[in-house]
C-alpha cells in the first residue's frame, strides 16, 4: 500500500469490528446505534462521532495518570505492599504473586467497581483445547456422536481454562494503567463528569490496533470502513 492510499477496514471481519464498537460503547459510556454510523465512512469520522457523543466536561488532565492512581489506592487498600513497590515500572508479577493471583485481583477489581480483564490462560492449554475443537467441527462428518462429545469437552475446557487463568496479559503497572484508560476512560478518571477530549481519538486507535492486530501507521483518519 503506498502513502497514498488509505487502508481499507472492509478487509477486517465486521463482527470483529463490531466487538471493538462494543468496548468503545464502554469505555466512553455512550451508545452507537444504526443512525450514528449511516454517513461512517472514515476511521476520522468515527471518532468525530464518539467526541461528539461524550457529554462530560473537557478536562486536558491525562486519564492514564489518573487510571495509575486509582489502581495505586486499589492496590493499597488491598494488598498493602510496601508504598515503594507501587510504581508505574513494577511489575504485576511482584504484585500478585501465582498462588492468590485470581482472588487478589477479583478483590481490586470489586474496589476499582470494573473488571480489569487482566488474567488469561496459558496459550499452550488454548491451543490444545482449540485443537480439539476444531477436530471434533471435522468429526462430525465421520463419526457425529464423538465429535459432538469432543466438542463439548472442548468448550467447556476453555470456559474453564477463561475462567481460572493466571496468565498476566500485561507485564507492568504502567501497562495496566494504559490498558484500563483504553477500556474503561471514564470509569477511571478521578472525576467521571470530566473527560480530555483530546485523547478520545488516540484511545479509539489504541484499541483499534490492540483488538485488530493493525500496525497503528495504517490507521489514519482517511482509513475506509
Amino acid at each position: 500500500m503506498n502513502n497514498t492510499q488509505a487502508f481499507n477496514l472492509n478487509n477486517v471481519d465486521p463482527e470483529d469490528i463490531g466487538e471493538v464498537l462494543v468496548k468503545i460503547e464502554r469505555s466512553f459510556n455512550i451508545h452507537l446505534d444504526d443512525t450514528s454510523f449511516k454517513d461512517v465512512k472514515t476511521f476520522g469520522k468515527l471518532c468525530d462521532i464518539v467526541v461528539e457523543k461524550v457529554k462530560q466536561v473537557n478536562n486536558e488532565s491525562c486519564t492514564t495518570q489518573q487510571a495509575f492512581y486509582k489502581i495505586r489506592n486499589a492496590i493499597n487498600s488491598t494488598v498493602s505492599p510496601p508504598r515503594e513497590m507501587v510504581k508505574p515500572q513494577t511489575k504485576l508479577a511482584d504484585i500478585f504473586p501465582r498462588d492468590n493471583r485470581i482472588e487478589v485481583i477479583t478483590e481490586i477489581e470489586k474496589e476499582m467497581g470494573f473488571q480489569l480483564n487482566l488474567l488469561q490462560p496459558k496459550q499452550g492449554v488454548v491451543a490444545v483445547f482449540g485443537f480439539v475443537l476444531l477436530a471434533s467441527i471435522v468429526g462430525f462428518f465421520f463419526e457425529p456422536i464423538m465429535a459432538a462429545v469432543g466438542a463439548i469437552i472442548a468448550a467447556a475446557g476453555l470456559a474453564l481454562a477463561g475462567k481460572f487463568g493466571k496468565e498476566l496479559k500485561v507485564k507492568t503497572l504502567g501497562d495496566l494503567a494504559e490498558q484500563v484508560a483504553k477500556e474503561h476512560h471514564i470509569k477511571c478518571r478521578r472525576d467521571a463528569a470530566t473527560v480530555n477530549k483530546m485523547e478520545i481519538s488516540q484511545k479509539i486507535k489504541e484499541l483499534f490496533t490492540a483488538n485488530l492486530y493493525l500496525e497503528p501507521s495504517v490507521l489514519t483518519r482517511d482509513a475506509k470502513f
